[in-house]
C-alpha cells in the first residue's frame, strides 16, 4: 500500500549519510614523529603515576600494620609472660621447671628446700615418671598462681644447696606435699615405683 501525496505537507530536513565521510587525511612525517614523542611521553608519567600509587599503598599499608601492632602490645602483660613459668622440657627460655622439686629462675637452677619429688628424666620407672610429670605441672600452677619469692641459698641438713620458695608468702614445699604429688626430703630421693 501506498501513501497518498498530500500537497503543502512539511519537508523533512535530510540529514548527512552516515554511510559519507570526510575525506582521510594522511599525517604527515613531522606529525607522526611529534605523536609518537607524545605517546611516549604519557606512558613515561603513566609509569611514574604508578610506581608513586604504589608505594603510597606500601607505605599506607606499612603504618596500618604498625598501628594495629602498637596498639595490641601492652608493657605489663609482655612482664607478667615473661616472669610465667613454663615447663624446661618444651624448651621454655626464662623462668621454668624441671620437676616438682627443680625450677630454673632468672637463669639460675635451684632445687626447693624440703622437698623431694618424682623424677622425670632419671625416673626408674613408667610410673615415677608420670607422677614427676604430674608434680612439675602442679609446681608450675603454683608458681604462676602469685608472686614468687625466692630466699637466699642454704646447705640444709643433708648437704644440699637448696633454696625456701614461697608463692604469696605460702611455702611450696608444703603445698606440694599437702597436694600429695611430692614428699618431705628425708635425707636420700624416695622410691615412687611400685
Amino acid at each position: 500500500m501506498s501513501k497518498p501525496f498530500k500537497p503543502g505537507a512539511k519537508s523533512v530536513a535530510v540529514r548527512p549519510s552516515r554511510i559519507r565521510r570526510d575525506p582521510v587525511r594522511v599525517p604527515t612525517e613531522a606529525e607522526l614523529k611529534q605523536a609518537e614523542v607524545d605517546k611516549r611521553e604519557r606512558e613515561k608519567w603513566r609509569a611514574f603515576g604508578g610506581v608513586i600509587f604504589f608505594a603510597a599503598g606500601i607505605a599506607a599499608l606499612a603504618v596500618g600494620i604498625s598501628v594495629a601492632t602498637y596498639s595490641r602490645y601492652d608493657p605489663a602483660a609482655a612482664a607478667a609472660e615473661a616472669a610465667r613459668f613454663r615447663q624446661c622440657y618444651n624448651g621454655a627460655n626464662g623462668n621454668c621447671v624441671l620437676d616438682g622439686d627443680t625450677l630454673r629462675v632468672g637463669g639460675q637452677w635451684l632445687e626447693i628446700a624440703g622437698l623431694d619429688a618424682p623424677e622425670i628424666q632419671g625416673a626408674t620407672c613408667g610410673e615415677e615418671r608420670t607422677r614427676g610429670i604430674s608434680a612439675a605441672v602442679r609446681l608450675a600452677d603454683l608458681l604462676n598462681g602469685g608472686e614468687v619469692t625466692v630466699g637466699d641459698p642454704f646447705r640444709d641438713q643433708y648437704g644440699r644447696a637448696v633454696r625456701k620458695v614461697e608463692v604469696d608468702g605460702k611455702d611450696v614445699a608444703k603445698a606440694m606435699i599437702t597436694a600429695g604429688v611430692a614428699k618431705s626430703y628425708i635425707g636420700e630421693k624416695r622410691k615412687y615405683c611400685g
